[in-house]
């Protein structure tokens, strides 16, 4: 019986991380991949060998995964029935539903790759790892967005109040959150085409419309608006304590940031073919889905320097604090020379 003919394409597999990590795959024997792939002779029968995965990095990693998704399901449940929406809370809101997204989608990769590491997969197999990239591809989008959403809208609320108490619309928070989510998907739609094709090319071509609106448009706003809000609560804490919702959104953003920028350096090592490593930038992916529940619990309970209440008065104390401009047009007015917080 003759033998399977051999694999002549390149192919890519992918880890589930947010972005793209892959290694090729061809009829030439490879040493085995940082992330648990063994891309030998075995490719020409159709199958891959899983040798045994960092078993710290990847029980650390699913530790925060399930810690991250009992965090955000109680954000979700908390923010869906016990606290009236507001401007903030709808941002929230759906900021968790993507890390939630991301962290199920960590979490299932992770416990096929313990469980099948001693088998030989099928190439299907490797599908599912390229679904798992486009879709965390998807939520890290999201996340940004939502991200540079909530500081821009801060910050216009602190440098012009009266403006952004007259001028805002109801339900502006609704119908940017819709955009955003509308944009990511766009942006994930050909992304998602080429690149669970085997070929490269034309996924790499995908990924840059994608690369151009995060670096350069999204990413310095964000940062800008930030540390323009940080000044202002700075200034603002000689007169009186800044509340906690600015501190919540500075820390959200401050942490997005360390644990991303490594991942999106990473990205682009990769493409360069430098570096491909991934197994620690999965796990700093995931601590950033997972980190902003407990921001806010931490953040919530912090009163008088020291730590106190329940997990529902904490997150009371962050999400039913006053967001409404208002207080600072009412400010304004009463004091015409000072237009801080």
């Amino acid at each position: 019986q003759p033998s399977p003919a051999p694999v002549t394409s390149r192919e890519r597999p992918a880890s589930c991380s947010r972005g793209f990590m892959m290694a090729e795959l061809s009829t030439v024997s490879l040493p085995p991949t940082p992330f648990g792939l063994d891309l030998g002779e075995e490719i020409k029968t159709g199958c891959v060998m899983f040798y045994a995965p960092p078993v710290t990095i990847y029980g650390i990693t699913w530790l925060i995964c399930l810690f991250g998704l009992v965090g955000n399901g109680i954000v979700l449940w908390f923010l869906s029935f016990h606290v009236k929406r507001n401007p903030f809370t709808v941002y929230i809101l759906n900021l968790a539903i993507s890390d939630t997204f991301f962290l199920l989608c960590s979490t299932a990769y992770l416990i096929i790759c313990v469980v099948e590491h001693t088998f030989c997969v099928n190439i299907v197999f490797i599908y599912i790892f390229m679904l798992f990239n486009v879709l965390s591809l998807l939520t890290y989008n999201t996340s940004l967005y939502l991200l540079t959403a909530i500081s821009t809208e801060r910050c216009l609320s602190v440098l012009y109040p009266f403006w952004y108490r007259c001028h805002r619309p109801e339900h502006l928070s609704a119908i940017v959150c819709a955009l955003l989510w509308a944009l990511s998907i766009l942006l994930f739609c050909p992304v998602g085409v080429f690149c669970l094709d085997l070929p490269s090319e034309h996924c790499v071509i995908s990924f840059l419309p994608t690369c151009f609106l995060n670096v350069l448009i999204f990413a310095p706003i964000m940062i800008l608006s930030s540390l323009t809000l940080f000044i202002k609560v700075r200034h603002s804490s000689q007169q009186h304590q800044p509340g906690k919702l600015y501190a919540v959104i500075l820390l959200t953003v401050l942490f997005f940031l360390l644990f991303t920028v490594p991942q999106s350096v990473q990205i682009f090592l990769f493409y360069c073919k430098i570096f491909d490593s991934s197994e620690i930038f999965h796990m700093l992916a995931s601590a950033s889905s997972g980190i902003n529940p407990f921001i806010y619990f931490l953040v919530g309970s912090y009163g008088k320097r020291q730590f106190r209440g329940s997990i529902k008065v904490a997150l009371q104390r962050v999400f039913e604090e006053k967001t409404d401009s208002r207080e600072h047009g009412e400010k304004t007015s009463a004091e015409p020379m000072n237009t801080v917080i």
